[in-house]
């Protein structure tokens, strides 16, 4: 049966940890929207044993606030979660916002019904009113879908460092997705944890989403994707914050604290040829249903999987070239072509702004870029101006937007 999304419940997860200085704007955010069949399910967590750390135990003090203001807001329909008050965090592995996002999200599908829809959110972000009405009519207009990907935005802060350091992580995000987007990959979503939404039907046909320490919204969205298809385009957007933060071990937080002290090696401008790589591999899948032959990812991929015939299950096990091809690509999935792309770019001697240059160069008319004031010659993260970086940020947004629409 299709799907009806048109009167779906929305559940907002929630996970909390020292937020208060910002939980009380994403609540102001949820509170004015205009589609009002909502409930909020937050869940304030940290580990036990912070309680006794006196470095750490602020943290704890700072969720017990959180706790006390989500208890005054008699107005909001809202569950908590205390994974936070003395005797209820977390205890040994089972920590961190994986965990948060698991408990939360498996809470709400405990109680919700098939067709209502889960919207993940960090408490650090803002929307605007018409964001929970935006996502009711994505679904209802794309009932096939099994979540969706909303598209982002960091606003600017005024502060010259952070600026800096939030445009060079979102222009390496920008640029990122929109090689997979030029090379048609599947695995082509931009994964934040505060901009996903999908049905809970879906959710329960996946178990759920895995508990990781860090990174649990890029595996999500990819155990997702191999499920099915995934919304890329959606009318309003969501507003994360510009924000230093060691909560998780990657992600916006740590990527902004390495950058500060110039380190940009985890997130760099990876030559595009590579992907043209990753592109010409995925069209071999094809091919390999019926020979061997060489393509440009098999020895990474052999090393990789600590197995020169890998493939030979996916042959035995999958008896169509089209079941086949898709084994294929489950398997040298989002996660493989990061590590090939790190892998490789090792070997790759230059500066970001040249690969960066080269790239535009190549696909883009690089006198849009220069008519808006950016110098295609001269600019450097390091030294070019926020409103020079602000506009190179704000053309790649615009491309990846135009892919978008065009695959709603």
């Amino acid at each position: 049966m299709t799907p009806d999304y048109r009167n779906s419940k929305i559940f907002v997860a929630l996970p909390v940890l020292d937020e208060f200085d910002f939980i009380k704007d994403c609540v102001d955010c949820i509170n004015r929207q205009i589609y009002r069949n909502f409930e909020l399910f937050v869940c304030v967590n940290q580990q036990e044993d912070w309680w006794q750390d006196n470095q750490l135990i602020s943290i704890c003090e700072n969720n017990q606030r959180t706790i006390e203001w989500l208890q005054n807001q008699k107005n909001l329909p809202l569950t908590i979660i205390d994974k936070s008050s003395k005797g209820t965090g977390w205890i040994g592995k089972k920590k961190g916002v994986g965990w948060a996002r698991k408990v939360t999200m498996d809470h709400i599908s405990s109680v919700a019904k098939p067709n209502d829809l889960i919207i993940s959110l960090d408490a650090d972000t803002s929307f605007g009113e018409s964001y929970f009405k935006s996502v009711i009519n994505n679904f209802s207009k794309n009932v096939n879908h099994v979540a969706l990907s909303i598209p982002y935005y960091h606003s600017i802060t005024g502060d010259e460092q952070t600026d800096r350091d939030i445009l060079r992580y979102e222009i390496y995000m920008r640029y990122y997705s929109l090689n997979l987007w030029r090379i048609k990959n599947p695995f082509n979503y931009t994964a934040l944890g505060s901009a996903i939404a999908l049905p809970i039907w879906a959710y329960n046909k996946i178990d759920g989403i895995s508990p990781r320490k860090s990174g649990e919204d890029f595996y999500f969205l990819m155990k997702l994707r191999k499920f099915g298809k995934i919304g890329l385009w959606n009318k309003e957007k969501v507003y994360p914050a510009a924000r230093y933060s060691s909560r998780v071990d990657f992600g916006t937080g740590p990527a902004m604290i390495k950058g500060r002290s110039g380190d940009w090696n985890t997130y760099p401008i990876y030559d595009y040829k590579l992907f043209d790589d990753v592109s010409k591999s995925y069209e071999a899948f094809f091919k390999l249903y019926n020979q061997d032959l060489d393509y440009p990812m098999k020895s990474f991929l052999i090393k990789q999987f600590k197995d020169e015939k890998w493939i030979e299950p996916l042959l035995k096990n999958n008896k169509t070239q089209t079941q086949f091809v898709k084994a294929c690509q489950h398997k040298v999935d989002g996660l493989r072509i990061l590590q090939f792309l790190k892998s490789s770019q090792n070997s790759i001697a230059g500066l970001n702004e040249d690969r960066l240059n080269a790239y535009l160069r190549k696909f883009h008319n690089i006198w849009e870029l220069t008519n808006l004031g950016f110098d295609n010659e001269k600019w450097s993260f390091d030294n070019s101006s926020i409103d020079e970086l602000n506009i190179l940020r704000n053309f790649l947004v615009q491309k990846e937007e135009a892919f978008q629409q065009d695959d709603k």
